[in-house]
């Protein structure tokens, strides 16, 4: 199988490849920017895939509007030459939140005009058979744009201040749990499941913003002290952004699980890898059993 991925630096991009590496019954092609009709024609993918634009809210609403554009042109040219699309979009569209976990068959509504646009969008995808709409949590990876965690890492070393909400509540979703989830289901629409539509994914554990960083601060500073590094970390300043109840943005993800038997993944233990792996890649003498990640609840070693 051969998908075409948009946005060759995304983290989203990086992972399914990284996750390709050793496989070989599917296969990621990373997109230029102009991809068209004639282009899509000339390559003869078996799925595109755009991924999420994150946090579209704090984006400037040309850049919301530009994205937009672009599913609907692609939309277009893969209704022509009939090949799936598969459009990735971030939980935040769900503006207001929801008490409970928030299912598939709930319209966002957001107030924000640009996102009620990436809105109109999805309900024209999900009108067409044979394209997948994925909702996801806010992703995190080592690399890569939109990839938060090395952004933070990177603010952190840097011993610059964090501002994060801690009446924020939403599940940080690791970037290769999506990319694996992604590909099982893609092979199992190859292979005939007739299971097109829109379905959520998101790690478990849902946490306040704050939370999810203090973990990355305190798991950091472990492991780098664990390697004789003495770096002066950034702190952590708590926002309160909505002063009478917190928001909750957590997705139910029961419908990829019933249809694909896609679990979700523990964002801790997805977090822990990560950390390790930047770890052995920027100090050599790094030896995970001294020094990999503890979980902040329990204190026990995660592992692999």
């Amino acid at each position: 199988m051969k998908c075409l991925v948009l946005q060759a630096a995304h983290c989203l991009n990086l992972a399914l490849c990284e996750s390709a590496t050793q496989r070989s019954d599917i296969e990621y092609l990373p997109a230029s920017e102009g991809v068209d009709a004639d282009a899509l024609a000339a390559i003869g993918p078996d799925a595109v895939i755009v991924p999420p634009l994150a946090d579209p809210a704090r984006c400037e609403p040309a850049v919301v509007y530009a994205h937009a554009d672009q599913v609907e042109a692609l939309l277009e040219a893969c209704q022509v030459l009939k090949i799936p699309l598969v459009w990735c979009v971030s939980d935040a569209v769900y503006e207001d939140g929801a008490d409970g976990p928030i299912d598939e068959d709930i319209l966002p509504r957001p107030r924000d005009i640009a996102m009620r646009r990436l809105v109109a969008v999805g309900e024209r995808v999900r009108r067409y058979p044979q394209h997948l709409i994925l909702r996801l949590g806010p992703l995190f990876g080592r690399e890569g744009d939109d990839a938060w965690l090395s952004e933070l890492m990177e603010t952190l070393m840097r011993g610059e201040s964090v501002r994060a909400a801690q009446d924020l509540v939403l599940c940080p979703t690791s970037v290769m749990a999506v990319a694996r989830a992604l590909t099982g289901v893609l092979l199992q629409l190859e292979s005939g499941a007739d299971a097109w539509g829109t379905y959520h994914l998101c790690g478990t554990e849902p946490v306040s913003v704050f939370t999810f960083c203090s973990v990355v601060r305190t798991q950091l500073e472990t492991r780098l002290e664990g390697v004789g590094e003495s770096s002066v970390l950034g702190e952590l300043q708590a926002l309160n952004q909505h002063h009478d109840t917190p928001l909750r943005r957590v997705l139910n993800c029961r419908r990829l699980l019933d249809v694909f038997g896609i679990h979700q993944k523990s964002w801790r233990l997805e977090l822990g890898l990560m950390l390790d792996a930047w770890c052995q890649q920027h100090y050599p003498d790094y030896d995970e059993a001294d020094n990999g990640s503890r979980d902040s609840r329990t204190g026990g070693m995660v592992r692999a």
